[in-house]
């Protein structure tokens, strides 16, 4: 259904409609960790949020950023999310701080996909192990996006993809690429599934027997990626397939997690193209 959206106005930071986006500083009480809500911020993770499968069911915001989301609201209509208008004095006294980007919008998580769906569709994935940096987590899946991935695939130890900041970093990409944290039997044995499915396990390691370009040009590539500093755990590095470096220059050991995915998959999509 379409149609005009409904903006209500609210002047009282303590209307209880603007919960779902009360106290975004507090990590004790914030909606994103402890009530299982994903938050969208500013206009274009907002826009992003609107076309994933993350529906959102509340808006709130200053009114030239309402503005600017107008089309993208106008298209759910009667079935979109609650919108809510605020001034950013009110805006900050619920959220706990200045927003500069001057809108937010709340959705409930809905359950991961099944890994054995995700893998069934996809030619190219990234398995991380031990990512623990938010801000990491969030660059990871722009350069998934940007680059080509199909999904994302948790192991153990990582954060939370759905965090505020994971969400705000990914530029809202983490709600548009697909991503499973599955129950593996164990770990790494538990990459046998994903080898099962026709996937070269190429893990990235400064210590790579063959470079990433040499490994990415597999009918379906698996890249493992590991923690910033201790990488990937020494089993999983024997279970891989193939152990790929980056060539580096200046007596640099690594780069960042974030970067390194990003020239792995830059390698596979030059390997691919065409």
């Amino acid at each position: 259904m379409t149609g005009q959206r409904l903006v209500v106005d609210i002047d009282d930071p303590e209307d209880v409609r603007l919960s779902d986006f009360r106290d975004l500083a507090d990590a004790d009480r914030r909606p994103d960790t402890g009530r299982g809500l994903v938050i969208a911020e500013g206009v274009p993770v907002v826009e992003r949020m609107i076309a994933s499968r993350f529906a959102a069911h509340a808006v709130m915001g200053v009114a030239s950023k309402l503005d600017r989301l107008g089309s993208a609201l106008d298209r759910l209509g009667a079935d979109g999310p609650a919108c809510y208008r605020v001034t950013a004095d009110v805006m900050a006294e619920v959220v706990g701080f200045h927003l500069n980007r001057g809108v937010l919008a709340a959705a409930y998580r809905p359950p991961d996909p099944p890994l054995a769906d995700l893998l069934a569709h996809a030619r190219t994935v990234v398995v991380l192990e031990g990512v623990n940096d938010h801000e990491n987590i969030g660059s990871i899946f722009r350069n998934a996006a940007g680059l080509g991935a199909d999904a994302v695939l948790f192991g153990p130890r990582c954060s939370d993809p759905l965090y505020r900041r994971a969400v705000r970093v990914s530029m809202g990409h983490v709600l548009l690429v697909p991503f499973a944290r599955p129950a593996w039997p164990s770990w790494p044995g538990g990459l046998e599934i994903v080898r099962r499915h026709g996937f070269r396990l190429v893990a990235l390691t400064p210590g790579g027997d063959t470079t990433v370009a040499r490994a990415a040009g597999a009918d379906r590539v698996a890249f493992l990626v590991g923690a910033e500093g201790p990488g990937l755990d020494a089993d999983t590095l024997a279970d891989a397939d193939v152990r790929a470096a980056i060539p580096m220059a200046r007596g640099t050991d690594s780069l960042n997690v974030a970067t390194a995915t990003a020239l792995a998959l830059y390698e596979r999509a030059r390997e691919t193209a065409g």
